[in-house]
C-alpha cells in the first residue's frame, strides 16, 4: 500500500503511465479492469518536457508540448476504452521526465501500473528504463504489463 494513504472519504487510486504506445494502452486497460474489480479509481498520467535541443528558448514557433501530451493522453483513453473511459477516471498531464513524474504520483496511490516498453524503448529490452525506475523507486506496489494493445482482451468495461 502507499506510504501516504488515501483519506477515508476518497476511494483508493491506481496510477497508470500513458505515453500512447501499445504497451501503455495495454497497461491502461489492465489498470482499469483490476482497479474496477478492487473498487479503486484510475489516474492516467502522461508527462512532457522540452527537448534538450530547445535550450533556454523553449516553445519556439508556438509549439506547446503540454497540449500535444494532452492530445496523446486523450487519444490513448479513447483508443483503450472506445470512448471516455470508466467512471472515476482522471487524466493528468505533468511536466517532467516520465519516471520521476510517475514515482511522485505513486505516493498517493495504492498501485502504479506501467507498460513494459514505451515509445523510447529499444526493441530487445524486456523492461524499459521508465518501468525499471518505477519498479525500483515507487512508493507503492508496481505492476509492469508486458505485451501490447493486441494482447489486451478488448476494451476494459466502463
Amino acid at each position: 500500500m502507499s506510504t501516504q494513504p488515501t483519506p477515508a472519504n476518497e476511494p483508493g487510486r491506481v496510477v497508470v503511465g500513458v505515453d500512447g504506445s501499445p504497451s501503455s494502452l495495454a497497461a491502461l486497460r489492465w489498470a482499469a479492469r483490476v482497479g474496477g474489480a478492487l473498487g479503486l479509481e484510475l489516474d492516467a498520467v502522461t508527462s512532457w518536457e522540452f527537448p534538450a535541443s530547445y535550450g533556454m528558448a523553449g516553445g519556439i514557433g508556438g509549439w506547446d508540448p503540454e497540449v500535444d501530451a494532452g492530445a496523446i493522453l486523450a487519444s490513448a483513453v479513447d483508443t483503450a476504452f472506445g470512448g471516455p473511459g470508466p467512471a472515476g477516471l482522471r487524466t493528468h498531464v505533468r511536466r517532467g521526465r516520465p519516471a520521476p513524474v510517475l514515482i511522485a504520483a505513486s505516493h498517493h496511490a495504492e498501485l502504479l501500473v506501467v507498460g513494459s516498453r514505451g515509445h523510447g524503448g529499444f526493441a530487445g529490452l524486456l523492461l524499459g528504463s521508465v518501468s525499471a525506475q518505477c519498479a525500483e523507486h515507487s512508493a507503492c506496489p508496481v505492476v509492469v504489463v508486458h505485451g501490447d494493445e493486441t494482447d489486451a482482451a478488448g476494451p476494459a468495461p466502463r
